[in-house]
């Protein structure tokens, strides 16, 4: 059976990834994939915060190459950091039109939500082409994967291949608005927190499939009232239907890689 991990957030830090992979097996020493047919899941958000997002981004790029060679497979999912970076790419401070007073742009927002100068300054054509058509959502060993934990996603779609289609056409379109409408959708977050949680979370599953779902994007130590740097796991909430695997590795924690069980 193959063997599936996931791993979130690594906010240009590549080189605690590194660490992780070659922890699991699923990198040489050298660091080129080695980890036959395992699966890898990255849930998103390469940029901001850390000093490195492109050598994270091109990290995983490669690792995507190698595996395809043989029988192992590397997948990557879209977190709001991507979106951000690119919209900074594409739109930069063109104001985003709002009724409101606050001016409202993509390199404003890149710039509260530690936007690097280095990341805008590497990233290429290529590396663009190569993320606005990664999807949002996927589903492996029951776990229905995202980045964000939100249930904005089905604004997208009833099924994971019409959000992800959707998704991807929006990524296409050279409208600020569509692009803002992605950056607010994948900003929000805790739809499965509280009282009402498990039916977010069941409706989505029920929908979209898989028994419980995996994110990233909200730090597993902000949710528990502790340090990131004493994050060793993730954290298993909402009646066992969610797992947040966001250690918070921008801020002193790991970069938490976790094995799927099937479910």
């Amino acid at each position: 059976m193959t063997a599936s991990f996931v791993v979130s957030d690594v906010h240009g830090h590549p080189e605690k990834l590194t660490a992780s992979l070659q922890q699991a097996g699923l990198i040489d020493a050298e660091g080129n994939w080695s980890g036959r047919d395992a699966r890898l899941w990255v849930l998103g958000d390469f940029f901001d915060r850390g000093p490195d997002g492109i050598g994270a981004l091109r990290l995983v790029r490669r690792l995507t190459e190698q595996a395809a060679e043989g029988t192992g497979e590397v997948r990557t999912l879209l977190g709001n950091h991507e979106i951000l970076a690119l919209g900074m790419r594409k739109f930069g401070d063109t104001p985003v039109p709002h009724d409101g007073v606050t001016l409202r742009s993509f390199e404003r927002s890149w710039a509260l939500n530690g936007g690097i100068e280095r990341d805008q300054e590497l990233l290429t054509d290529d590396d663009i082409a190569w993320l606005i058509d990664q999807p949002m959502l996927g589903l492996d060993a029951g776990h229905l994967l995202m980045h964000s934990d939100t249930a904005e996603y089905a604004e997208w779609g009833s099924t994971i291949d019409e959000i992800n289609a959707a998704a991807r056409a929006d990524l296409h379109s050279d409208d600020i608005t569509v692009w803002w409408e992605i950056w607010r959708r994948m900003t929000s977050r805790y739809a499965f927190r509280g009282p009402d949680g498990p039916a977010i979370a069941n409706a989505l599953l029920e929908h979209l499939g898989g028994r419980r779902i995996v994110h990233g994007h909200s730090i597993v130590a902000d949710q528990l009232g502790i340090d990131p740097a004493w994050v060793t796991g993730p954290l298993l909430y909402c009646d066992d239907l969610v797992l947040g695997i966001d250690a918070g590795t921008f801020d002193g924690g790991p970069s938490l890689l976790v094995e799927l069980e099937p479910r």
